[in-house]
């Protein structure tokens, strides 16, 4: 955990430094300290250093923390409840329903508040459907909750790609589209508010039950053996799940890839108990959501959508760890 907070803190110092005017760490630091109000750090940065600090990068790096580990622990908490290391906000459905909850949203005028209420409500139905289609008896119930996410996620997109079809295209179809790219262009201090809110909701509650996790991951009749109602319990963290998705979505748009990579590689790093990987994930997400946008904007004059990034990045990764757990004679789980 230690090493994981320190990547963490590096990166923050980096991102909030990084750009085209760039800002040394120790300058970044004092500034810090100068706005929140710590005497004895007047440096010698210039007003226009400051303004980028205190204005304009820090909001946008904490924003991106706090999405990526929002992201990291939905991903570890639903490849528990489902015990399928496979399973991810985006491949249940959860992040395209809650795309398509954001941009009915954006298409009706909304904003703030309703655009993250429409993302959480849509995220929720998802969820709640992939467990009803999970009940289906077959022959291999992973298979069935793999299967029923795609075929949630591919409703969702369809409803996102007519709901995109029958935007205006001179006013409403830009928003969308560049929202749906996932970017933390727009982060502002009001943003990184209406984030921290429900994040944080979600993320206490989480971390609170994460041993009860442990023993949802063992199954249900264990579960009850031990006197939890896993039904319930498993109901209240899908809840939680996609309040902390749809919190990402509802302000950066769809960022891929990272609840599915981000717990792999804690795994290896800590073991599967959730006690130590749910922070874990949540540490090594912000540090990486965080990097990922710090890349984006700083590779090239013209900002790429972090989501573009997550997604060419994340496959090769994800590979990797499933290449080096195999060798390694373990299974994914």
């Amino acid at each position: 955990m230690t090493l994981f907070g320190l990547l963490l803190m590096c990166a923050l110092v980096l991102a909030v430094g990084a750009g085209r005017l760039g800002v040394s760490p120790l300058n970044v630091i004092s500034i810090v300290l100068n706005e929140l109000g710590i005497p004895g750090f007047e440096g010698s940065w210039t007003e226009k250093e400051r303004t980028a600090v205190a204005m304009i990068r820090a909001p946008r790096a904490l924003m991106a923390a706090l999405a990526g580990a929002a992201l990291a622990v939905s991903g570890a908490v639903l490849q528990a409840l489902f015990r399928n290391p496979l399973v991810s906000p985006d491949v249940i459905g959860v992040s395209s329903a809650a795309s398509f909850g954001g941009v009915l949203v954006i298409m009706i005028g909304g904003g703030g508040v309703a655009l993250m209420s429409g993302s959480f409500a849509a995220g929720l139905v998802a969820a709640l459907l992939v467990m009803l289609l999970g009940r289906i008896r077959t022959g291999s119930p992973v298979l069935t909750i793999v299967l029923g996410g795609i075929v949630v996620s591919a409703f969702f997109d369809a409803l996102v790609s007519l709901v995109t079809y029958l935007a205006d295209p001179y006013t409403t179809l830009p928003s969308i589209t560049f929202w749906l790219m996932g970017s933390f262009a727009s982060a502002s201090w009001e943003k990184l508010a209406l984030l921290t809110v429900p994040v944080a909701l979600g993320l206490l509650f989480v971390f609170a039950l994460r041993w009860r996790v442990n023993i949802l991951s063992l199954g249900d009749e264990e579960a009850s053996a031990l006197g939890m109602r896993p039904g319930l319990m498993r109901g209240a963290l899908i809840v939680a799940v996609s309040l902390l998705t749809a919190s990402s979505v509802a302000v950066a748009g769809v960022i891929g890839w990272v609840g599915l990579v981000i717990p792999h590689m804690v795994r290896l790093l800590v073991g599967p108990d959730h006690r130590v990987l749910l922070p874990g994930a949540a540490l090594l997400g912000a540090a990486y959501v965080l990097l990922m946008d710090t890349v984006a904007r700083t590779v090239v004059q013209v900002e790429v959508p972090i989501g573009i990034l997550t997604a060419v990045i994340g496959a090769p990764v994800f590979v990797a760890v499933l290449i080096k757990r195999t060798r390694g004679g373990r299974t994914l789980a």
